[in-house]
């Protein structure tokens, strides 16, 4: 029973690590972009 529940909270830890990499990843794209439409303003 405890090695579900350890196994459980290993797998939604890896899962919210992921998730958090690519929230980073998208903030990154869509800064780019918008430095993009900066210069092509200038």
């Amino acid at each position: 029973m405890a090695a579900k529940i350890l196994a459980s909270f290993a797998l939604l830890g890896c899962i919210a690590l992921a998730g958090c990499n690519t929230v980073a990843g998208a903030g990154e794209d869509i800064s780019k972009a918008g430095g993009a439409i900066t210069k092509s303003a200038k």
